[in-house]
């Protein structure tokens, strides 16, 4: 009777082969990609190791750990030795990762420029395939004291609640704003909405010494400022 063969776990590798004995011994820089994912997620399939899988994977975005991140449970269970709990792994590792990202952005951010807005804020909406209003809180020196979720909600819109912006302002002593939000669609131009809500809170601000200096609007892979065209 044959036998069936095993699958390629981690654990029968020679020990020069095994991504977690080459992390402890040689560092967690040296390794690539697919063998930090292996480490995820332990074994591969009966036709592959665990790298081989991760490599496949990864070829599948374009060696794009970003685009990796984007990929839901039930896609990667779409591959030959991933189930449930390995893709949860690698979804969970993956966000980690993205709000590492966004914390350290935070940490070392003064807003100096447009950019600087975008660089911090990218991590956080850049992928959503919803539609997410974000209020950032500044200080006179324009160093960030906190930013907040105001709003989530569909790919057509979200609702503000200026009360509540401006509350929170108060809260922690801005007297500066920064309106963030994004469009799933990939659209960069400003709706009417967006303009109103602008123009909304900007009046609104003015009566208690705080300024709206910018709105955002991130997609993917660029923004749009009001401050930068001037329809502040």
């Amino acid at each position: 009777m044959q036998e069936k063969p095993e699958s390629f776990s981690i654990k029968n590798w020679s020990q020069d082969d095994q991504p977690r004995e080459k992390l402890l011994h040689k560092g967690k820089a040296v390794l690539s990609d697919a063998e930090l994912v292996a480490i995820l997620i332990g074994s591969g399939n009966k036709e592959e190791s665990a790298v081989a899988l991760c490599k496949r994977i990864l070829v599948s975005t374009n060696n794009n750990l970003n685009e990796l991140g984007k990929r839901s449970v039930k896609q990667l269970m779409g591959f030959k030795g991933i189930g449930e709990a390995k893709a949860i792994s690698i979804v969970a590792a993956l966000e980690l990762g993205r709000r590492r990202r966004a914390e350290d952005v935070l940490e070392k951010t003064k807003i100096t420029s447009s950019s600087s807005v975008f660089e911090m804020m990218h991590p956080v909406l850049g992928d959503l395939q919803h539609e997410e209003f974000w209020i950032i809180y500044l200080n006179n020196s324009n160093k960030v004291l906190q930013k907040n979720q105001l709003s989530k909600g569909g790919i057509t819109g979200t609702l503000v609640d200026v009360r509540l912006v401006l509350k929170m302002a108060l809260e922690v002593g801005a007297t500066g704003l920064i309106l963030v939000h994004n469009h799933p669609s990939g659209t960069l131009k400003p709706s009417e909405a967006d303009k109103q809500i602008t123009q909304k809170l900007k009046v609104a601000a003015i009566s208690m010494d705080i300024k709206v200096l910018d709105h955002l609007i991130i997609t993917e892979k660029a923004y749009f400022s009001f401050a930068d065209k001037i329809l502040l």
